[in-house]
């Protein structure tokens, strides 16, 4: 394990971050009581943790019971959960994010259609438990609504500043499946650094592999190289990046290590995601090729990994079929540590 200076003033006790997962365990988009316990857990001295992503508005929404910190009740509900995590030395980013199209009407307020950069609507998605989500057709955004959105990340940032020490930093995402849209991300993301009134508290997660919710772009390589330059030109404190899907070789999962043109391109903290287990970390941070490496599911079923990291401790198996049950603590705050 060893430390790292993220930025000028954030110093990490070492390399393990907790990725963005969704839980759903936030009923009626409200964080609950069993976050702190969960966000607790996995907080140690000097770590960092980003929570699950967060809604901007009531349009933002796609799933049930995630999270969000448009409405001062829920920003109000943060409080406890990030107390928990300070009360521990780790630092905690908030994701802000908004789905687009990936929803249906009775997510969206009046019933009305999800919106979107297109009119083209996600096909229907085989979750682990095997049942199917379906969605509804989205209503593509007139260009002088954008800035609606984009104000939404605004205020969203706002409510977690005003939260007082409810986050010290915001992350936002977003992914696009149109190269007319290359730039909402980082217009977003301006957006949130604006309202800090400095860049260095916010960072931003990017996918442009991702094939899933029928999102991909034509050429994700370009794309990913276009925004993580372009992120420079704002001094966003760090780039959250996700491998392309990972290979099998000899009966084992391999990270594809395709990360290095945007870890060379984006001159701040470069964090690197996606299937990665303690080898794997061990080398992309000894090589320089992430200074940061989260992790999701291994995370999710061990509440202390970096110390299980640290001593190469066996690790526990996670259990996909509990990832999105609202249970407030089977699959969520049930996992053990070691003795």
């Amino acid at each position: 394990m060893t430390p790292y200076k993220m930025g000028a003033s954030l110093d990490l006790a070492h390399r393990v971050v907790l990725a963005p997962l969704t839980r759903q365990r936030s009923y009626g988009n409200v964080p609950q009581p069993h976050a702190a316990v969960y966000y607790g857990q996995r907080a140690t001295p000097g770590g960092m943790l980003i929570t699950e992503a967060t809604g901007v508005s009531d349009t933002a929404q796609g799933y049930t019971d995630t999270p969000g910190v448009w409405t001062a009740e829920q920003a109000e509900a943060w409080r406890p959960v990030v107390d928990a995590v300070h009360a521990k030395g780790a630092l905690f980013f908030c994701q802000l994010w908004h789905v687009g199209r990936v929803s249906k009407y009775g997510f969206q307020p009046g019933g009305a259609a999800p919106v979107s950069s297109t009119e083209r609507m996600v096909g229907p998605q085989v979750r682990h438990d095997g049942s199917t989500k379906e969605f509804s057709p989205p209503r593509r955004l007139a260009a002088e609504e954008i800035p609606m959105i984009v104000d939404d990340f605004r205020k969203a940032a706002r409510n977690a500043i005003n939260d007082s020490t409810a986050s010290r930093s915001t992350a936002a995402t977003g992914t696009s499946s149109s190269s007319s849209s290359r730039t909402a991300p980082t217009t977003g993301t301006t957006a949130t650094a604006a309202t800090w009134k400095t860049a260095h508290r916010v960072g931003i997660r990017l996918s442009p592999f991702m094939d899933y919710m029928d999102c991909h772009d034509s050429d994700p390589h370009a794309l990913g190289l276009h925004m993580a330059t372009k992120l420079n030109d704002h001094g966003i404190l760090y780039l959250h990046m996700i491998e392309p899907r990972m290979a099998l070789v000899d009966g084992r999962r391999v990270v594809p290590h395709r990360l290095l043109p945007y870890r060379e391109a984006f001159k701040g903290t470069f964090i690197a995601n996606g299937g990665y287990d303690r080898e794997e970390g061990d080398k992309a941070v000894a090589s320089g090729y992430a200074d940061l490496v989260s992790f999701g599911r291994l995370f999710l079923a061990n509440p202390d990994l970096p110390k299980r990291l640290e001593l190469n401790a066996p690790l526990n198996k996670y259990n996909r079929l509990t990832f999105y049950i609202s249970d407030p603590v089977v699959g969520y705050t049930d996992y053990p540590f070691l003795p």
